[in-house]
């Protein structure tokens, strides 16, 4: 295979270097955003990233990623009549073990999923897949309604202590803000339901899920570009390491201390008094 002329060559030796110069080391839980590409040619393909973390993190160590689920139906409102009658009558449900994750939020959550004893959460929106020691207890009983809340992975990424680590991705790509956003005390959250087929003793079963609006922000007019700020502003104020993984930006920070930086954020910036 010829390395593409636009994008440096790494190995898995200098993907496990600049990693560990970053900060990563054993037995850390691990919340990874990332875009592969960004990184550059890397020897081996997607999976040597894998690898090189899980090497790190050894297995006392937990990868985990956002995986969604590729057949959400985030605008099922905007649909046509014909279009929602046809994902209604034929649409798979939604199987944690065997639905594809959502590349638009990276190609290497598919690749974690069918990672050898990998955990899949049963959220179909909201849904995280992780590997290693904490894997199970992270991805056990994920709540359906409000995902992004108490007792989903993202939570207990918070009572781990464990981190977020971002490589070649903008630094408002961070899952876990979601989570401050459903606990941050803030008046008239918006509210985001959507319809879902899942899988219940073999057999399909609708469900209409409801969240607070991950997508278009939580606050009315507000969109969603504040995740980026607070990710920046977060940054500036010392927390957390700055470096490289392969050609790539690469942050790591704790994920506890994100959350709780969030929080303040948005209750300093939309009000504390919840109606």
């Amino acid at each position: 295979m010829v390395t593409p002329p636009e994008l440096s060559l790494i190995t898995r030796s200098q993907l496990e270097h600049d990693l560990q110069t970053l900060g990563v080391g054993p037995g850390q839980t691990m919340m990874l955003h990332v875009s592969v590409r960004a990184i550059g040619w890397i020897v081996g393909g997607p999976d040597v990233v894998i690898q090189a973390l899980l090497n790190l993190l050894t297995p006392a160590g937990t990868l985990m990623m956002y995986a969604a689920w590729e057949e959400r139906p985030d605008d099922w409102w905007a649909w046509s009549p014909g279009k929602q009658a046809a994902y209604q009558a034929e649409c798979p449900p939604f199987n944690p073990a065997t639905s594809r994750a959502y590349r638009k939020w990276s190609i290497l959550a598919e690749y974690l999923r069918t990672w050898p004893g990998a955990c899949r959460s049963g959220n179909p929106g909201a849904s995280m897949v992780a590997v290693g020691a904490h894997a199970q207890w992270l991805t056990r009983d994920h709540p359906l309604q409000y995902g992004y809340g108490p007792g989903s992975p993202l939570a207990k990424l918070c009572e781990l202590d464990g981190y977020v680590l971002q490589i070649g991705v903008s630094p408002g790509a961070l899952t876990l803000i979601h989570h401050a956003e459903h606990v941050a005390n803030i008046p008239n959250k918006r509210i985001f339901r959507y319809p879902a087929p899942l899988l219940e003793n073999g057999q399909r079963v609708w469900v209409t899920i409801e969240e607070y609006d991950t997508g278009d922000g939580v606050v009315e007019g507000a969109g969603g570009d504040y995740l980026e700020q607070i990710a920046i502003e977060f940054r500036q104020a010392g927390h957390g390491c700055q470096g490289r993984v392969g050609v790539a930006p690469a942050f790591l920070g704790r994920a506890a201390e994100l959350n709780q930086f969030a929080v303040a954020w948005l209750e300093r910036t939309f009000g504390s008094t919840q109606d």
